[in-house]
């Protein structure tokens, strides 16, 4: 994805689409003891190419972990959500929780669909997972929107209203019960006033707010009503995406502050006319902006509760994350922290994000390179962690996230003449801390063999060449029974 020019909205794909939404699997953390006779081996293979897992207990999972590079006791706790794309063969692409070491929790392949956008929101008064997924067209997303609930079942599939298709830049759940969503339609405008043709072919920038439950449009607002073509930095072009909305966020006045790219602009807009309040940045900014403040190719505009506006700051050269102060009064704004990779001098062509976290830390997804960064208020980096080969991941976050795997955890056994090899996973659990070997003539007679601490996805035990019969129980930190699997033969 080039996140660079708008798709037509032409829903062509939409079964294609639905059949992606059927979501798989389940799973879990780590701690406790270790009694099991024998030994605790490799959890999982990789491919030597490209670091693909090979699991044995899921090997229709293919996701690569990404590589952690800097780990800090000050790093916030919390699962990390990204949805990868661009996977080489036989790789996959899809939505993907990682716990604090990098290792998979949850996976979700989607074959020939990308994955964006992927985190937890509220809806109706709970967390759920979201997700735009669709195929990119222009830079842009034809698709719609999911809401998963704790077991990753999907719940409710949003998409655009008016016939308009869903864009993959944002999806944002609304404490009114409305989603705001980004849209884009190719379309005809005089072009002449910046060199360009007087039926020259241009790209409306949309969003839309939605009642979530009924569908009903709230307010549909379009780019070409209300910010002119001189005000684009992108050279004109076919199909020119003069604008590329990339963020919609909801102001403390519950007005909304909207992110064009190609603008260099966040706008305010009322909420209930569409018409702009003001603009921050750009050609006809209404603020004085200190030269240390200037950002240009921004993605992920939000206020802060300390009032502060955040952003990508994607830049020409070096991509930072920067909090900016802005004075509506004085119409001034000043450099209030800025964070960059301290190692690695990024510059992100495209995409990214900025996370404040309850803790004060900020986490950074850096969109067109494959990292995601948390750094302390102060600009210390904390966490670190790279991509597989060839990934990027258009935002990412850390957030809590406590689920149920779907379905039972999954057991691989491998007998030997000295033991056997068991090998158990359970696709998106946060609660397992340690598995227990079970075995016995029928599910209401086990007894326990032996257990090891979770680690991992998938994790390895070896039982006695004497058990015929075997499952694996999942323990909480507690020691709670929270799953068990199937009994099966060994």
């Amino acid at each position: 994805m080039t996140d660079a020019a708008a798709a037509e909205p032409q829903f062509t794909r939409r079964a294609l689409l639905i059949a992606g939404a059927a979501v798989t699997g389940a799973f879990g953390l780590a701690s406790g003891g270790d009694r099991v006779a024998a030994r605790v081996s490799s959890l999982v293979a990789r491919s030597p190419d490209l670091g693909v897992p090979v699991y044995r207990t899921r090997p229709d999972l293919r996701i690569p972990a990404p590589r952690v590079t800097t780990s800090t006791p000050g790093a916030t706790r919390g699962l990390i959500f990204v949805a990868p794309y661009n996977a080489p063969t036989p790789a996959q692409a899809g939505a993907m929780i990682l716990d604090e070491a990098g290792e998979p929790v949850w996976q979700q392949p989607l074959p020939g669909l990308v994955t964006t956008d992927f985190r937890v929101q509220l809806y109706r008064g709970r967390p759920a997972l979201t997700w735009w997924q669709g195929l990119v067209e222009l830079g842009h997303g034809v698709g719609h929107y999911v809401i998963a609930d704790s077991s990753y079942r999907p719940i409710a599939t949003i998409d655009a209203g008016n016939r308009r298709a869903g864009d993959l830049h944002e999806f944002l759940l609304t404490d009114r019960g409305t989603a705001l969503l980004t849209s884009y339609l190719v379309t005809q405008s005089d072009l002449r006033s910046v060199g360009g043709s007087a039926h020259g072919s241009i790209q409306d920038a949309m969003f839309q707010e939605i009642d979530v439950p009924s569908g009903r449009v709230l307010l549909e607002w379009h780019s070409l009503d209300h910010i002119p073509v001189a005000e684009s930095y992108w050279p004109l072009s076919a199909d020119w995406d003069y604008v590329h909305v990339n963020s919609i966020a909801v102001d403390t006045d519950q007005n909304l502050l909207i992110s064009s790219r190609n603008t260099h602009t966040v706008y305010k807009i009322d909420r209930r006319t569409g018409e702009i309040i003001w603009r921050l940045g750009g050609r006809h900014s209404n603020f004085a902006i200190a030269a240390e403040a200037q950002f240009a190719w921004q993605h992920d505009a939000r206020r802060q509760p300390d009032g502060t506006i955040t952003l990508f700051d994607n830049g020409d050269e070096v991509s930072r994350a920067i909090a900016l102060s802005v004075d509506e009064v004085a119409h001034r704004v000043t450099l209030r922290s800025s964070w960059t990779h301290p190692s690695v001098k990024l510059h992100a062509t495209s995409q990214g994000n900025v996370q404040v976290l309850p803790t004060g830390n900020v986490f950074v997804g850096w969109g067109a390179q494959p990292y995601m960064s948390e750094f302390s208020p102060t600009g210390e980096l904390l966490f670190d962690a790279e991509l597989a080969s060839n990934y990027v991941s258009y935002r990412a976050y850390r957030i809590p996230w406590s689920a149920a795997g779907a379905g039972q955890p999954t057991v691989v056994t491998r007998p030997s003449r000295s033991h056997t090899d068991v090998f158990v996973s359970w696709n998106g659990d946060t609660r397992v801390t340690r598995w227990e070997a079970l075995t016995g003539t029928g599910a209401q007679a086990l007894s326990a063999v032996g257990g090891v601490a979770r680690t991992g996805f998938e994790t390895a035990m070896s039982v006695s060449p004497e058990v015929h019969r075997l499952a694996i129980r999942g323990l909480d930190a507690a020691g709670r029974t929270v799953g068990t699997s199937e009994l099966v033969p060994v």
